[in-house]
């Protein structure tokens, strides 16, 4: 292991981790799905000085886009819609929001399916909500993600984006096992890679946590897979190629003390903690 990796790990023992499912799950204390039920609200909750939970979901046709274990989904399916699917390019996720929807009473309403969603399996029109809550830096394709988003939605329906940018202080999606904040601004990918599998390889779901973070590409390399790196600027450029209203759009700083900071050009992207914006889709683009 290279000394940049040691040092990280050495580094990594004067930083608690923060709470995280994963961890919960090896503790028996509750199952991801079990976690992301009780985070139900705070999901969602940068869109309510827009739209109410009523507004979001009431009799709604309902889409939740990166579910994962369903628990959010099954949330949302207490506020009465008409139906809702929840979808996950992670197969055992299906399996395991369909059997929470089960213990929940909330089956026929509830639906989650393996799918992909630059290419998702679903007639144009068919939603009136469509959620993407901590989604949009993972996927592989932003641009065609969102392109079948709009197809999609119904005329009149919305679109609600939540995602917390690169350069968040956790915007790599390591804090199960390194809790230095804005590590991947300070280490290289491949310092990361290193430490995070020493970090899990011990772990019970050790072998499960690295597959689910780590790829190789063509040349055989090993690299992040779990998150596109998706800033505020890049963002703000796909933006511009939507012929839709986007009808609330917030950023929300890491701490009110830090706003100022939130609002600087070349500290921006470090400290807003979440990119937030609605879009309703329009009769017509032409």
């Amino acid at each position: 292991m290279s000394f940049a990796s040691t040092f990280l790990l050495a580094v990594n023992k004067l930083f608690p981790l923060p709470v995280h499912p994963f961890n919960l799950a090896n503790d028996g204390k509750m199952t991801y799905t079990e976690w992301q039920f009780l985070k139900g609200e705070q999901t969602i909750q940068f869109f309510l000085p827009f739209h109410s939970q009523q507004q979001m979901f009431k009799g709604k046709t309902v889409l939740d886009i990166g579910c994962g274990g369903g628990g959010k989904t099954c949330y949302y399916a207490t506020f009465g819609p008409t139906k809702i699917i929840g979808i996950d390019i992670v197969p055992h996720y299906a399996e395991e929001g369909n059997a929470f929807a089960r213990e929940k009473g909330l089956a026929d309403v509830a639906q989650f399916m393996t799918a992909d969603a630059s290419a998702m399996p679903f007639e144009a029109d068919s939603f009136d909500t469509i959620i993407m809550n901590d989604a949009m830096e993972h996927v592989d394709n932003p641009e065609a993600t969102l392109a079948e988003c709009f197809r999609v939605l119904k005329p009149g329906g919305h679109l609600y984006i939540n995602f917390p940018p690169y350069y968040h202080p956790y915007g790599a999606h390591l804090s199960d096992a390194i809790g230095i904040p804005w590590v991947h601004s300070l280490f290289s990918e491949r310092t990361m890679i290193d430490a995070y599998k020493r970090l899990v390889a011990p772990l019970p779901d050790g072998q499960e946590r690295i597959a689910f973070r780590i790829s190789r590409n063509e040349r055989g390399e090993e690299y992040f897979s779990y998150i596109n790196r998706m800033t505020i600027a890049r963002f703000r450029r796909i933006q511009q190629g939507i012929s839709h209203p986007i009808v609330y759009q917030r950023e929300v700083p890491l701490r009110s003390v830090v706003a100022w900071l939130a609002k600087l050009p070349g500290l921006r992207e470090y400290f807003v903690k979440m990119v937030v914006c609605v879009y309703r889709k329009t009769e017509s683009t032409t």
